[in-house]
Parts: structure tokens; C-alpha cells; sequence
């Protein structure tokens, strides 16, 4: 039987140190989506990698083997042991691997409960492997249930009203730090959402100047016009540094954008003024050993932890409500995939009572004249009677199979009805 097994490491479960070292790239996710659909027991396979998790959903025949070849490949497409990442790993299968889906696209397991971004990178994710013809139907099913029960989630409770995002958190995290931002500079490396978010944030809270560095020239123009900002460009960056207060960055590099030494010898030119960093990329841009330098201050993804969220109980009685629709929707789901391994022996039976039925019409209609409405009446009847035959052990099939005792009915009736013969 096809099991859906869902792998992954989080937040929850890894420092950022590791997850770093296991971030997907979007070109490594489409070759990694093929080379692990290649896998005999595995048909189907979904790779999700955002700043704060990577986790690979498949569905598979055997799990041992689905588990070992995920960590097989992840290990040898980012070049890391498994032995470095074995013990941050988590599997879930069946039931808890949906309700595991669905909580994550909903972000109530999220560093920040109820932030929006996650939904949207999961609907990338499930795009690739739909390019990549790596998604079929059960995963096809599952994920569109994923994103129809997180927009349920955000509708019908609160969650979203209260929620904050990284880039949020990493304003406040400034906030604690300086108090008022309103003199202070600040230089925002990347222009993607996040970034994007965090100069909304910025602008709440009337910091002086905004520089915007992007290695996309264009992107960062569109960004600083939009929000009032100054554009530079990546080699800009460390000239710049010397004139901010707080470098906020979030790009998708592979690679640290600002070095101890580059920063060690910009610290003179700054009377060793205090220089903040509040890196929320994953790969880490800013070297963490820049915190080693006298009056330089440096926190990542995993820092914005210890930021207080005045909402916190808010929105933790918002996720109940959302667990609920969860607890649900999980209920529903498993209704449809345990009813999956019966659709053969169905189609079976109805092709067995069709060809019986058919046959003995047939006959009839061999020894009698009929007129072509007679035909008519006699092909609907035939329809009718098939789909009356049909009803009650299809009920029986069905409802059997959601109840986990689908092997016991579909042996029963393909014996009954010599189905194999």
C-alpha cells in the first residue's frame, strides 16, 4: 500500500548553523525532485525549503527506503553528512503527515504563528514538482486540501490579524535595541518580500534614511522608489557601512555577503560607533564572527526567538481554533485516500456486472423487434440496473476502507464476484 511520509528538519529541531548547510536552492530542488522520483519505491515527491525549514513529502511503498533516500540525497546535493543533520530530523506518515502539512501551510508551525509568507512558499514548491511532473494524484489532492484548509484557517479565526512576520520581528528586535529608530540609518540588503516587508515596518517607525542594496540593480530601484529609499549597488555595500546604524539583510546568496575583515577595518573609520546587524537570510550573509569585533552586534534567524510578541496570547487561542479546522480536515482527507485502494476492484466489478448485464440484454434483443426508442429505454435501464447492483458494495468498500478494513472486503469481494479469474 502507498503510504504518504512526510521528512524534515525546522526551526524547532535544528539551529540555524545546520539549516544553513541544507538550504535548497530552486535549481538544486528541481534536481533533487527528479533524482528522488527516480527511486522505485517512491512515485511521489514535493521538496519544501524556506529560511526556516526543509522538508521533502513523498509517497511511497516502503518507508524505510523513502527515508533513507531523502536523507541520501539531501546529504550528497549539499554535500553533508547525515551524521550532521541525523539527529534534527523528523518523519511523519499518514494521518500526522497531513495534519503536519496542513499546520505548516496554516503557520501555526511557524517561528512566528500566523505570519503569511509560508503559504505562498509552499504553492512555489508544489508548482516545481508539477513541472517536474513529480507531484501525481495523491499529492496533487493533498496539497490543493493544504491550501484550501490554510486559507480556512486564516479566514475563520484570528490569526492573521495579530501575526507577525520575520521582517517584523527583526524591526522590533531593533526597537529593543536602540529604543526610538527615528535617527537612526539603515541599510537593507536584498528586495524580495521580506525585505519589502521590513522597510514597510522601518517606515512605521520613521527611521531617518533607508539604503537599499540588491544585486539586481532594477529590483532595488523599484523597492527605494516605491518606499522612498536610496538605491546603491552591491559593491557599494561596504562603503556604506560606515554611515548606518542597523544593516538589516535578506538576500538568497549561497555565500556571506560581509566579512569580519571587512567589517574589522570599517570600524575604525566609525570611531568604533556601535553597528548592528540583524542578518534573517538562511544561508546566514553576515559572518557570525563579526559579534567577536568590539562594539559590533550580530543576530540571526534564530535570535528573533527571544523577541517578546505582546499578541502571543492572542494568537495562541486563535491557533486552538485553527487546530480544530485541522482536526477536521484531516478526518476528510483520510476519508478520500482510504477509499483509494478499492477504485480498482470497483471499476473491476462494474466492468464484471457491465459485460453480464450487457450480454443477456443481448440475447433479448436478439429474439424480439424493438424500435429504436425500445433500444434507448432498454440501454437506460441497464445503466440503472448496473448502478443499483453496484450501490451497496460500493458503500460497504468504501465506508470499510476509511475504517482501515478495506484488505479484508476487497479479498472478500473479488473472491465473490471471481474478480482474478
Amino acid at each position: 500500500m502507498l503510504e504518504i511520509i512526510l521528512i524534515g528538519l525546522n526551526h524547532k529541531t535544528a539551529p540555524i548553523e545546520i539549516r544553513e548547510c541544507l538550504a535548497v536552492s530552486k535549481d538544486e530542488t528541481a534536481a533533487m525532485l527528479d533524482a528522488i522520483n527516480k527511486t522505485d519505491s517512491i512515485s511521489e515527491v514535493v521538496l519544501f525549503s524556506t529560511c526556516n525549514r526543509v522538508e521533502i513529502l513523498m509517497v511511497a511503498s516502503d518507508k524505510i527506503k523513502a527515508v533513507e533516500t531523502a536523507k541520501k540525497q539531501l546529504s550528497a546535493f549539499k554535500n553533508v553528512p547525515v551524521s550532521k543533520f541525523e539527529q534534527s530530523i523528523y518523519v511523519y506518515e499518514g494521518d500526522e503527515a497531513v495534519r503536519h502539512i496542513f499546520r505548516v501551510a496554516s503557520s501555526l508551525d511557524s517561528m512566528m504563528i500566523g505570519e503569511p509568507q509560508i503559504l505562498g512558499q509552499i504553492k512555489d514548491s508544489y508548482l516545481m514538482a508539477t513541472e517536474r511532473k513529480t507531484s501525481g494524484v495523491i499529492l496533487n489532492r493533498l496539497l490543493h486540501r493544504t491550501f484550501f484548509v490554510a486559507k480556512k484557517v486564516r479566514t475563520e479565526t484570528g490569526i492573521g490579524s495579530s501575526a507577525v512576520s520575520i521582517s517584523y520581528a527583526a524591526i522590533e528586535l531593533a526597537r529593543k535595541i536602540f529604543g526610538l529608530l527615528e535617527n537612526k540609518k539603515v541599510l537593507l540588503i536584498g528586495a524580495g518580500e521580506m525585505a519589502e516587508l521590513a522597510v514597510e515596518h522601518l517606515i512605521r517607525n520613521k527611521v531617518k534614511e533607508i539604503f537599499i542594496a540588491n544585486r539586481t540593480f532594477k529590483n532595488g530601484v523599484e523597492l527605494a522608489r516605491r518606499f522612498g529609499g536610496s538605491v546603491i549597488s552591491f559593491d557599494e555595500i561596504t562603503g556604506f557601512i560606515k554611515q548606518v546604524d542597523i544593516i538589516i539583510s535578506s538576500t538568497g546568496s549561497p555565500d556571506i555577503i560581509i566579512t569580519k575583515d571587512q567589517v574589522k577595518q570599517i570600524m575604525h573609520s566609525r570611531r568604533n560607533r556601535p553597528l548592528f546587524f540583524i542578518d534573517i537570510a538562511v544561508p546566514r550573509d553576515i559572518d557570525p564572527e563579526i559579534n567577536k569585533l568590539n562594539n559590533t552586534y550580530v543576530y540571526d534567524i534564530d535570535d528573533l526567538n527571544g523577541v517578546i510578541d505582546e499578541n502571543i496570547e492572542d494568537r495562541n487561542k486563535e491557533a486552538i481554533k485553527g487546530e480544530r479546522i485541522i482536526d477536521e480536515a484531516v478526518i476528510n482527507f483520510n476519508k478520500w485516500y482510504g477509499g483509494l485502494d478499492v477504485v480498482p476492484t470497483i471499476v473491476e466489478l462494474r466492468n464484471k456486472i457491465d459485460s453480464i448485464v450487457s450480454a443477456e440484454i443481448q440475447k433479448t434483443m436478439q429474439t424480439i423487434e424493438l424500435s429504436e426508442n425500445d433500444r434507448e429505454s432498454l440501454g437506460r435501464m441497464k445503466i440503472s440496473l448496473i448502478n443499483k447492483i453496484m450501490h451497496n458494495p460500493i458503500l460497504l468498500l468504501k465506508e470499510d476502507g476509511c475504517k482501515g478494513n478495506n484488505s479484508i472486503y476487497i479479498d472478500v469481494t473479488r473472491k465473490l464476484f471471481k474478480l482474478d479469474d
